[in-house]
């Protein structure tokens, strides 16, 4: 079946007691069982659900994985993908990453002695150069976070395969629709579902997808050790709006790319990163690996933090906020926001200055949305 097909259908039979087209909200924390040691698949919603399980199912069928584990939020997912590190372990991350994920590796899990290394991957021997007999996984994200820069899946994938370690791709700026690391070769797939597979900003949750069995049960045993689980109606949200990602990826993109030629070469705009320009550095890398370039555009503002700040609070169509991926349009603030838990420097050497400014296209009238930001533009000058 093709993308849209499964979308609406991949775990999502009737339901067998009811008939039900769309799978019901099973809101119960347990479930009557025949006798003692006799179930129905379900004893405890902790442990399993099963509106959580047809969001899995789903959500799996989208990456072209066997398993998928949905969880509480997009930071749970990342953390309960690194269940598969121990104590001693070492982790090579693509130092372009999301705020939240670099706050977690530099100031929670060291405490566990898991060591990190971050390296520039988009430059394949870079990662190489920084394994040591101790790495047991490669963490990537691609398009980057905010920077949109793109990493070679495949490549990464060999060079952790060579090492006996496993490699994770973030996969949220591109989504299922429009790219799959697993068939790349990737190991591990996280999402934040918070984005584009909810879509309508109204949930949080995140997932984890992989094809390896024993790893799988590794990572189901510790989230229902750990309980970083969503709830059934935060499931339903979520696989709700995975029926409609398609369609609604197809029209981000459009919108992000009529955002991002018009944004070109205005005099108060110094820079348009946007995977989709064929002089973007990673044009033909996204061209090869995805089937589309996206729904983000970050821009940098050729007067500086003053222009950036302006811009953010003078839109009306883009609401200033945290989060992306929605039907309604985001700007945000890397520098103070999404970002906000790098050191400055470190911000400032990938190039995310407090000129940098992130746009999540949404999903509506494109020339509307240009004409919010003119406006916002005027008012930098």
């Amino acid at each position: 079946m093709k993308f849209e097909t499964r979308a609406i259908h991949a775990g999502q039979a009737a339901d067998p007691a009811t008939g039900a087209t769309i799978v019901p909200v099973y809101q119960t924390v347990t479930f009557t069982q025949d006798a003692i040691g006799e179930d129905r698949g379900f004893v405890y919603s902790r442990s399993g659900n099963p509106t959580r399980q047809a969001l899995e199912t789903c959500i799996a069928s989208l990456e072209g994985a066997r398993f998928g584990l949905a969880y509480a939020s997009g930071m749970a997912a990342v953390a309960g993908a690194m269940q598969m590190v121990k104590s001693g372990d070492h982790v090579v991350v693509a130092d372009d990453l999301y705020g939240g994920s670099y706050r977690l590796f530099s100031k929670i899990l060291p405490n566990y002695d898991v060591r990190f290394s971050y390296v520039d991957a988009t430059q394949p021997a870079e990662i190489e150069k920084a394994l040591t007999p101790a790495t047991r996984v490669v963490w990537i994200e691609t398009p980057t976070n905010p920077m949109l820069r793109l990493v070679d899946v495949g490549a990464a994938a060999e060079i952790a395969r060579r090492a006996g370690a496993w490699l994770v791709v973030d996969n949220t700026f591109a989504t299922p629709y429009l790219q799959n690391p697993i068939a790349l070769g990737a190991h591990v797939v996280v999402h934040s579902t918070t984005k584009y597979v909810g879509g309508h900003s109204d949930v949080i949750g995140g997932a984890v997808v992989l094809d390896d069995e024993a790893l799988y049960q590794t990572l189901k045993f510790a989230q229902n050790a750990t309980g970083g689980v969503p709830g059934p109606w935060d499931a339903w949200l979520t696989l709700r709006g995975a029926k409609t990602l398609a369609v609604r990826m197809r029209q981000h993109e459009a919108n992000a790319r009529a955002v991002a030629e018009f944004l070109r070469g205005r005099p108060e705009i110094a820079a348009v990163h946007y995977p989709g320009f064929p002089d973007h550095p990673g044009h033909e890398l996204a061209a090869r690996q995805m089937r589309g370039f996206g729904g983000m555009v970050t821009i940098e503002l050729a007067g500086g933090e003053a222009a950036a700040k302006r811009l953010c609070e003078s839109t009306e169509l883009f609401a200033l906020g945290e989060s992306l991926g929605g039907v309604e349009s985001l700007v945000g603030y890397p520098w103070l926001m999404s970002h906000y838990a790098f050191p400055p420097e470190e911000k400032r050497r990938k190039g995310i200055t407090e000129a940098v400014v992130r746009l999540s296209v949404g999903l509506e009238d494109a020339g509307d949305l240009c004409d919010d930001l003119a406006q916002a533009l005027a008012r930098c000058r």
